[in-house]
Protein backbone atom coordinates (compact mmCIF):
# COMPACT_ATOMS: atom_id res chain seq x y z
CA UNK A 1 0.00 0.00 0.00
CA UNK A 2 1.41 3.37 -1.03
CA UNK A 3 1.38 6.23 1.47
CA UNK A 4 1.87 9.95 0.90
CA UNK A 5 2.59 12.80 3.29
CA UNK A 6 -0.35 15.09 4.07
CA UNK A 7 0.25 18.24 6.07
CA UNK A 8 -2.75 19.01 8.27
CA UNK A 9 -3.38 21.82 10.72
CA UNK A 10 -5.96 22.95 13.21
CA UNK A 11 -7.36 26.31 12.16
CA UNK A 12 -7.96 27.21 15.81
CA UNK A 13 -5.50 25.24 17.93
CA UNK A 14 -7.17 26.49 21.13
CA UNK A 15 -10.52 25.01 20.06
CA UNK A 16 -9.73 21.29 19.77
CA UNK A 17 -11.42 19.90 22.90
CA UNK A 18 -13.33 16.76 21.98
CA UNK A 19 -11.82 16.59 18.49
CA UNK A 20 -9.34 14.16 16.99
CA UNK A 21 -7.28 14.32 13.83
CA UNK A 22 -8.66 12.25 10.96
CA UNK A 23 -7.62 8.63 11.37
CA UNK A 24 -7.94 5.17 9.89
CA UNK A 25 -9.84 2.84 12.23
CA UNK A 26 -8.57 -0.45 10.83
CA UNK A 27 -5.52 -1.73 8.98
CA UNK A 28 -7.49 -2.17 5.75
CA UNK A 29 -9.48 1.08 5.88
CA UNK A 30 -9.23 3.31 2.82
CA UNK A 31 -10.95 6.27 4.48
CA UNK A 32 -9.98 8.38 7.47
CA UNK A 33 -12.88 9.34 9.72
CA UNK A 34 -13.19 13.09 10.27
CA UNK A 35 -14.92 14.70 13.25
CA UNK A 36 -17.48 17.49 13.56
CA UNK A 37 -16.15 20.65 15.19
CA UNK A 38 -19.58 22.08 15.99
CA UNK A 39 -19.63 24.47 18.94
CA UNK A 40 -23.09 23.23 19.99
CA UNK A 41 -25.15 20.20 18.98
CA UNK A 42 -26.42 20.68 15.41
CA UNK A 43 -29.85 19.26 14.64
CA UNK A 44 -30.28 18.17 11.03
CA UNK A 45 -34.02 18.17 10.30
CA UNK A 46 -35.45 15.80 7.69
CA UNK A 47 -34.41 17.07 4.27
CA UNK A 48 -32.10 19.72 5.76
CA UNK A 49 -28.59 20.43 4.47
CA UNK A 50 -25.86 21.85 6.74
CA UNK A 51 -22.17 22.56 6.39
CA UNK A 52 -20.37 20.96 9.31
CA UNK A 53 -17.02 22.49 10.30
CA UNK A 54 -13.97 20.35 11.12
CA UNK A 55 -11.52 23.07 12.29
CA UNK A 56 -9.00 21.49 9.89
CA UNK A 57 -7.09 22.53 6.80
CA UNK A 58 -4.91 20.24 4.72
CA UNK A 59 -2.12 20.59 2.16
CA UNK A 60 -2.59 17.89 -0.46
CA UNK A 61 0.39 17.15 -2.73
CA UNK A 62 0.03 18.02 -6.41
CA UNK A 63 -1.37 15.07 -8.34
CA UNK A 64 -3.70 14.00 -5.52
CA UNK A 65 -7.15 14.86 -4.17
CA UNK A 66 -9.17 13.99 -1.11
CA UNK A 67 -12.66 12.64 -1.66
CA UNK A 68 -15.19 13.31 1.09
CA UNK A 69 -17.44 10.27 1.37
CA UNK A 70 -20.35 9.27 3.60
CA UNK A 71 -19.91 7.04 6.61
CA UNK A 72 -21.94 3.91 5.96
CA UNK A 73 -23.33 3.74 9.50
CA UNK A 74 -24.76 7.26 9.33
CA UNK A 75 -26.22 6.64 5.90
CA UNK A 76 -27.78 3.23 6.56
CA UNK A 77 -28.94 3.74 10.15
CA UNK A 78 -30.03 7.39 9.97
CA UNK A 79 -30.19 8.47 6.32
CA UNK A 80 -27.48 11.10 6.88
CA UNK A 81 -25.11 11.38 3.93
CA UNK A 82 -22.88 13.76 1.97
CA UNK A 83 -24.94 16.07 -0.26
CA UNK A 84 -22.33 16.19 -3.05
CA UNK A 85 -20.97 12.69 -2.60
CA UNK A 86 -18.20 12.28 -3.17
CA UNK A 87 -17.04 15.79 -2.43
CA UNK A 88 -13.61 16.74 -3.72
CA UNK A 89 -10.87 18.68 -1.96
CA UNK A 90 -8.37 19.84 -4.58
CA UNK A 91 -4.61 19.99 -4.03
CA UNK A 92 -4.56 23.80 -4.17
CA UNK A 93 -7.34 24.37 -1.58
CA UNK A 94 -6.16 25.58 1.83
CA UNK A 95 -9.43 26.60 3.50
CA UNK A 96 -11.36 24.77 6.19
CA UNK A 97 -12.49 21.26 5.37
CA UNK A 98 -16.27 21.40 5.76
CA UNK A 99 -18.66 18.51 5.38
CA UNK A 100 -21.93 19.09 3.51
CA UNK A 101 -24.46 16.77 5.16
CA UNK A 102 -28.08 16.10 4.26
CA UNK A 103 -30.61 14.19 6.31
CA UNK A 104 -32.58 11.88 4.01
CA UNK A 105 -33.86 9.88 6.96
CA UNK A 106 -37.30 9.84 8.61
CA UNK A 107 -36.16 11.51 11.87
CA UNK A 108 -34.13 14.61 12.79
CA UNK A 109 -30.51 13.73 13.54
CA UNK A 110 -28.29 15.53 16.06
CA UNK A 111 -24.58 15.98 15.39
CA UNK A 112 -22.47 16.34 18.52
CA UNK A 113 -18.99 17.80 18.78
CA UNK A 114 -16.45 15.08 17.96
CA UNK A 115 -18.93 12.85 16.08
CA UNK A 116 -17.37 11.14 13.07
CA UNK A 117 -19.38 12.57 10.17
CA UNK A 118 -17.51 11.58 7.00
CA UNK A 119 -14.56 9.71 5.54
CA UNK A 120 -11.62 11.30 3.75
CA UNK A 121 -10.11 9.15 0.99
CA UNK A 122 -6.84 10.22 -0.65
CA UNK A 123 -6.60 9.43 -4.35
CA UNK A 124 -4.37 10.07 -7.33
CA UNK A 125 -5.72 12.45 -9.97
CA UNK A 126 -5.68 11.54 -13.64
CA UNK A 127 -6.11 14.45 -16.07
CA UNK A 128 -7.23 14.13 -19.66
CA UNK A 129 -6.41 15.85 -22.93
CA UNK A 130 -9.59 16.33 -24.98
CA UNK A 131 -9.67 15.81 -28.75
CA UNK A 132 -12.64 17.09 -30.74
CA UNK A 133 -13.57 14.57 -33.45
CA UNK A 134 -16.39 14.36 -35.99
CA UNK A 135 -17.38 10.81 -34.98
CA UNK A 136 -16.68 8.47 -32.08
CA UNK A 137 -15.60 4.82 -32.39
CA UNK A 138 -18.51 2.37 -32.62
CA UNK A 139 -19.29 -0.03 -29.72
CA UNK A 140 -21.78 -2.85 -29.19
CA UNK A 141 -23.66 -0.79 -26.61
CA UNK A 142 -23.61 2.54 -28.50
CA UNK A 143 -26.11 4.90 -26.79
CA UNK A 144 -27.85 2.29 -24.61
CA UNK A 145 -28.63 3.95 -21.28
CA UNK A 146 -29.46 2.91 -17.74
CA UNK A 147 -30.40 -0.76 -17.54
CA UNK A 148 -29.42 -1.37 -21.15
CA UNK A 149 -27.07 -4.29 -20.41
CA UNK A 150 -29.30 -6.04 -17.84
CA UNK A 151 -32.81 -7.34 -17.51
Amino acid sequence: MKTICLKISWLDSKNTDGLTLPSYHSAGASGMDVSAAVAEPAVLACGEIKMIPTNLAVAIPSGYEIQVRPRSGLAIKHGVTIINSPGTIDADYRGEVKIGLINLGPQPYTIQRGDRVAQLVVGAVQRADLYLVDELDKTVRQAGGFGHTGK
